[in-house]
C-alpha cells in the first residue's frame, strides 16, 4: 500500500475535524464537538501509519500544507469566508512547496 493512502486519510479526516470546530461553536454544539475529536483521533491515527514510510518532516510538511490549502478552501464554502490577494498568494506558495518536495526531494516515499 502506497504511503500516500494513509496521509491522504489523514488530511482528509483534519479537514474535516478544523472545518466542524468552527461549527462547535466553542464545543458547545454535540453533533459538531463530536465530529471534531473523532476527526482528529483519525487524522492522528493514520498520520502515524505515515511515519513509518515518509520521514516526519515531509509527511508533516503535505499534511500541513495540504491541510492548510483545503481547510482555507472549505471555510470559503462552508463559512462564506473570504480572503485577499495575500492569502492566495500565500496558499499558491504553501501549494508550491508541497509540489517542490513531492517531486524533487529524494527524502520522501517514492
Amino acid at each position: 500500500m502506497s504511503p500516500y493512502i494513509p496521509l491522504s486519510i489523514s488530511i482528509v479526516a483534519e479537514v474535516i475535524a478544523t472545518t466542524a470546530m468552527k461549527s462547535s461553536d466553542n464545543f458547545t454544539r454535540l453533533v459538531p464537538s463530536v465530529i471534531v475529536v473523532v476527526g482528529y483521533v483519525v487524522a492522528f491515527y493514520f498520520l502515524s501509519i505515515t511515519l513509518k514510510f515518509i520521514p516526519t518532516g515531509i509527511a508533516y510538511a503535505i499534511w500541513a500544507g495540504a491541510g492548510i490549502v483545503l481547510i482555507t478552501l472549505m471555510g470559503w464554502i462552508v463559512h462564506k469566508q473570504t480572503l485577499d490577494l495575500a492569502a492566495m498568494l500565500g496558499m499558491g506558495l504553501i501549494v508550491s512547496g508541497v509540489l517542490v518536495i513531492n517531486i524533487f526531494s529524494k527524502s520522501g516515499a517514492h
